[in-house]
């Protein structure tokens, strides 16, 4: 199992990177598809494609550092996210701890960046349902913040609405940080990530 403070090298071990959101070009760049485009811009990084596979995600197999890593956006409604990420994570025999998923989350501010390893779902249906195929709610989180609505009932209307422009250039440093954290976490680990980004 991966040790929270060094993710496992080389081949025997790989790391699976998602990215939650919902599909079609109707959500694409709304609060709730952040971690879609942090996949998107992971895969820019890395020089490669995310292609459609046979467990409902775009998938890409590729290196971060020294770190065998598989980057999928699933294919699925964002409350059916574990429909995919469950049969990739059998496929690969990658086990829960290994899991990182980016998130919009919002119980942060617009444009923050916070890491944690498993807890409490938040009330995020991705999360619950990747949490239901998995077992376990212990994977790591990369949470991007979106912020909240001003009454519970707009929840949905917040996360899936357009953005604003000015907010929309916040999430995007975000989406860049997100990115950073990732790469930190697979190059030295997920307690040296947490220590430079939830101090921020």
């Amino acid at each position: 199992m991966l040790r929270r403070s060094e993710p496992r090298s080389g081949d025997m071990q790989r790391t699976l990177i998602v990215g939650l959101g919902n599909p079609g070009k109707k959500y694409a760049r709304t609060r709730h598809n952040v971690g879609t485009d942090a996949i998107e811009l992971l895969a820019q990084r890395l020089s490669v494609s995310l292609k459609v596979g046979r467990d409902r995600a775009q998938v890409a197999e590729t290196r971060i550092g020294d770190h065998a890593v598989v980057l999928a956006v699933p294919t699925t409604w964002m409350n059916d996210s574990g429909e995919a990420v469950g049969p990739i994570a059998r496929r690969y025999k990658i086990p829960a701890a290994n899991i990182i998923v980016i998130h919009d989350e919002l119980d942060l501010e617009p444009g923050a960046v916070k890491l944690k390893m498993g807890g409490g779902l938040a009330g995020h249906n991705g999360l619950r349902s990747i949490s239901q195929h998995m077992g376990t709610n212990d994977y790591m989180r990369v949470r991007i913040g979106v912020g909240k609505p001003s009454t519970k009932e707009q929840g949905a209307d917040h996360v899936l609405s357009s953005i604003p422009a000015a907010e929309r250039k916040i999430l995007d440093v975000a989406v860049e940080t997100a990115c950073d954290a990732v790469e930190r976490i697979m190059k030295e680990g997920l307690d040296a990530a947490m220590r430079e980004y939830n101090a921020r």
